[in-house]
């Protein structure tokens, strides 16, 4: 990693900044990937990872950009050096606000696609520090490993943002036969082995996203389960090469190699989620935030508030793609004066302005913990992700019947190109102002965006990532405190009990 020291000439402060050639060389370290039944020697050996770790090697780079510096890096107060804003923990509101610019950097480079991009783990590291006092006094349930919470979270808070680390997580686990408890509880990742130097776990963990163009993965148990088995309580981190980690990838969706006319999103790569293995790991005691505790798995809700507000975020920035893509629909085809069309533009601009609102919202209405970080308001971003994937199926077919025929009949730039045919799609399929080929761009961009293989992954995640509605509605009721409200219709009515 290149560290830049500061001189007497020097006007920038000593860095903790990767390169994108140095991010890439950090993947080449032995990790085990399969895909399609395929071993593969590096993960740059399939095409569509490759394109992912390509783009997500472009943010790197972008840290030394000047048009990109304020949104991507920060000064550490605490060591004055130059570090990622992946990493940085909020203590005001004005560095809540600062954060967020790194959330919506890092969703427009992916198009909103990346569900978890390189900024979202360290926001559950976050949590976890804006509730460290939570773990100050917890202790290791489990005989023979007595690791110190609190420092180990401060400590590795620490280890990523020097290093600029690239960090996965994976929380759920594998899908098994619901109707038998005993089925859930097999598929828990446990401890196995305690030792004085760390734990040795085995089992699995689900949907990890990015974890194969990652450097850590970060790992628990899906929390709030007080019935969750002593050796199942376990959060912690790895190098995603550890013995004994083994990652099978599901099916690329991404078109990887495609010209970038033809596929403006989805020639970008992908970030693959990953099935994990977790046999025999070792997981060094100083890697270890909670162990054995059913009471501390109970704070997977407040410690992933970062987390919701980053992907509430991101679905805002997403929306107001939708808004921008839909408009150029209207100019292209000239439709912008139809009062019916005009109204389907309204319903985009309405999604996008709510999930703003709700952003807004939860920044205004945040709080410090008791360990002084400004945490978003919990209730805000409930609501807003609840909004958000009631919605957006409906969003994205009304952005769909707004292109018509032009998502139906797509031509690639070959055949705009061949010398034959060619000329018949540029003289017969003109926008208004518009060449054919600029029109076929936009209707390209929007079908990656809404209708190919990649959208449709895509959908599938942002309702599994948000959870069901109905869960998302049981949380509202227990976030949301009504004893104000109620107390407000009694003073009205004149209610004496």
């Amino acid at each position: 990693m290149t560290v830049q020291h500061k001189t007497a000439a020097a006007a920038t402060p000593v860095h903790r900044l990767k390169t994108g050639a140095e991010f890439k060389a950090t993947l080449d370290d032995g990790r085990q990937i399969w895909i399609g039944g395929r071993k593969l020697d590096k993960v740059t050996d399939e095409p569509a990872l490759a394109a992912g770790v390509e783009l997500i090697a472009s943010m790197f780079d972008d840290q030394f950009k000047p048009e990109f510096a304020e949104a991507t890096t920060y000064v550490e107060p605490a060591s004055g050096e130059l570090v990622s804003r992946a990493w940085q923990v909020p203590h005001s509101p004005e560095e809540l606000a600062a954060r967020r610019k790194m959330i919506e950097y890092t969703s427009l480079k992916t198009a909103g696609t990346f569900g978890r991009p390189p900024d979202l783990s360290p926001a559950i590291v976050a949590g976890l520090m804006a509730h460290r006092e939570a773990f100050k006094d917890k202790k290791s349930m489990i005989e023979g490993c007595d690791p110190d919470f609190v420092e180990n979270i401060e400590a590795y808070m620490e280890f990523g943002r020097s290093q600029n680390l690239t960090a996965s997580e994976s929380l759920a686990g594998p899908q098994t036969d619901r109707s038998n408890p005993k089925a859930a509880e097999m598929a828990f990742l446990r401890v196995t082995k305690a030792t004085p130097e760390g734990i040795f776990v085995s089992g699995a963990k689900t949907v990890g996203s990015i974890a194969a163009q990652a450097n850590d993965i970060f790992f628990t148990n899906l929390g709030g389960l007080t019935t969750t088995p002593p050796e199942a309580c376990v959060w912690g981190a790895v190098p995603i090469n550890t013995d004994g980690i083994k990652m099978i990838s599901r099916e690329m969706v991404s078109q990887p190699g495609a010209n970038r006319f033809d596929h403006p999103v989805a020639s970008l790569g992908e970030e693959a989620d990953q099935f994990i293995i977790f046999d025999n790991v070792f997981v060094p005691k100083q890697k270890i935030f909670n162990l054995g505790d059913p009471a501390g798995m109970s704070w997977y809700g407040p410690v992933c508030v970062f987390a919701h507000w980053h992907v509430l975020t991101r679905l805002a920035v997403k929306a107001e793609l939708f808004v921008g893509a839909g408009q150029m629909v209207l100019d292209v085809l000239g439709t912008g004066k139809i009062p019916a069309v005009q109204l389907m533009l309204g319903e985009l601009i309405e999604y996008a302005q709510t999930l703003r609102a709700f952003v807004v919202a939860a920044e205004a209405l945040a709080k410090p913990t008791a360990a002084g970080v400004m945490t978003p308001d919990v209730s805000m971003l409930t609501a807003g992700r609840l909004y958000s994937i009631e919605n957006y199926p409906k969003i994205i077919h009304i952005l769909q019947e707004l292109c018509g025929q032009g998502l139906v009949m797509r031509f690639g730039k070959d055949a705009f190109e061949n010398p034959e045919v060619g000329h018949y799609l540029n003289d017969l399929l003109p926008g208004h102002g518009v060449t054919a080929m600029q029109k076929e761009l936009l209707m390209n961009f929007i079908w990656d965006m809404t209708s190919g293989a990649l959208a449709g992954r895509v959908a599938l995640f942002e309702n599994v990532n948000s959870s069901p509605a109905p869960r998302l509605r049981a949380r509202l009721f227990e976030e949301v405190k009504r004893e104000a409200f109620v107390d407000q219709v009694k003073t009205i009515a004149g209610m004496d009990w």
